[in-house]
């Protein structure tokens, strides 16, 4: 029984602008992902090594996620199940177990990432060792998830997110930036000598596993009465604007990191590699204070994006059990710790983050084109979506694209050795 079932919830949306911000939230704690520490290092990289070159890939990437985030939402409004939910109820058990199990340790992988960057903001901030940061982050977020209704998470989602932004806003303030250059590199493709490797990483850091799940599971939380053929039709359009608006904020966000890094570090000739070590030469080069705003709203991203993660795998769990997720419920309370456990416990083994950021990345890449095909099969299925599958040109997209993202993570897996 989903969350709907249990609420018994039926609403039906009224027109206007203020009823529009009723659907905004679900695609903000998907943006948290697009703006997760992994994000973080791969733009400032792009910055700092090609300047405002490579900004087209944030552009890129973001039209790409808008679409494919959309499509999943979709699943989530019209069978009132998440992904974790319909791929257990539509796929036979020999499938769908593997393709869930391969799914939670994709959880465990990004929650790795984005623990640890929430460690290394910590030690910026207060010089506190990785463990104990891991520690501290794990636990907090860990209370947040548990203790918190959607709505709550939602509200706490949007303020990191909008701290997280105004963090960028200030720090540009303090650069000079070429703002032709940089309009120019928002639309215009270049491929840069020894680059490809740097717009493999910024595209392959995109479309995560765990945020697919989390969007078809997010949008059900609004509960709304999906016998209703004019609510789900509302629904399906309310929730392109949310996830429109969210990817552009995500999209605004990663260019600041860019622009900061190709304001600063690319005039100076500085290639960053480390998020420490960028917090540090933004010291002699900005100001003490775009140094310590930038660990703290490194600090925030990594708190949120940990949350989110938690989320998904509490949701992802739940699925093998066709429920959906609910924070007083054992199955997603046990999908959180999962999630967050085995995470907290390999940071402990490998002591060293940037290798612990390596092996989330070759997780991640190996798990999600089962993911990303499986939400496509899901999707174009009428048996699953009726008359609101796929037509056959969104299909041949969907497929196209998973088959790009798919080639893409291949090429950065190979890249790591």
């Amino acid at each position: 029984m989903n969350l709907f079932e249990k609420l018994k919830i039926k609403h039906r949306p009224r027109p206007g602008a203020l009823d529009l911000l009723k659907y905004i939230g679900p695609g903000l704690l998907v943006t948290v992902g697009f703006i997760d520490p992994g994000n973080w290092a791969t733009n400032l990289a792009a910055g700092s090594e090609f300047g405002y070159a490579l900004l087209w890939v944030v552009t890129f990437s973001s039209i790409m996620l808008i679409i494919i985030q959309h499509n999943v939402a979709h699943l989530g409004i019209v069978t009132g199940l998440c992904l974790s939910e319909a791929t257990n109820k539509y796929l036979p058990s020999k499938l769908s177990r593997p393709i869930l199990c391969s799914a939670m340790l994709a959880s465990i992988s990004t929650s790795l990432a984005e623990i640890l960057g929430g460690a290394i903001a910590l030690r910026m901030l207060f010089g506190m060792p990785i463990k104990v940061g891991a520690v501290i982050v794990t636990i907090v977020c860990l209370g947040m998830v548990l203790s918190n209704t959607y709505s709550k998470i939602e509200r706490w989602i949007i303020t990191f997110v909008s701290i997280i932004g105004l963090s960028f806003l200030y720090e540009l303030t303090l650069v000079d930036i070429d703002w032709g250059k940089a309009a120019a590199g928002w639309i215009k493709p270049t491929f840069p000598e020894n680059s490809m490797l740097v717009v493999m990483s910024v595209l392959g850091a995109v479309v995560m596993p765990h945020n697919l799940f989390l969007h078809s599971e997010v949008i059900q939380s609004r509960a709304w009465n999906l016998e209703d053929e004019s609510v789900i039709k509302k629904q399906l359009k309310y929730e392109f604007y949310d996830t429109l608006l969210s990817m552009i904020i995500g999209w605004a966000i990663n260019s600041a990191m860019i622009l900061l890094a190709a304001s600063t570090f690319f005039q100076q000739g500085i290639a960053v590699e480390e998020l420490d070590q960028a917090q540090q030469l933004l010291v002699p080069l900005v100001g003490n204070n775009a140094g310590v705003i930038f660990a703290a709203a490194l600090l925030l991203a990594g708190i949120s994006s940990t949350i989110t993660s938690g989320i998904a795998g509490a949701s992802i769990f739940a699925g093998f059990y066709g429920e959906a997720y609910n924070h007083t419920d054992l199955h997603s309370k046990l999908g959180v710790l999962l999630s967050f456990v085995p995470a907290l416990a390999v940071i402990f083994l490998i002591g060293d983050p940037f290798k612990g950021l390596i092996l989330s990345q070759m997780l991640l890449s190996v798990q999600l084109p089962i993911t990303v095909f499986t939400q496509v099969y899901l999707t174009s299925s009428k048996r699953v979506m009726g008359v609101y599958a796929n037509s056959r040109s969104t299909t041949i997209l969907l497929w196209s694209l998973g088959t790009l993202v798919t080639l893409l993570n291949i090429a950065l897996l190979i890249s790591l050795f």
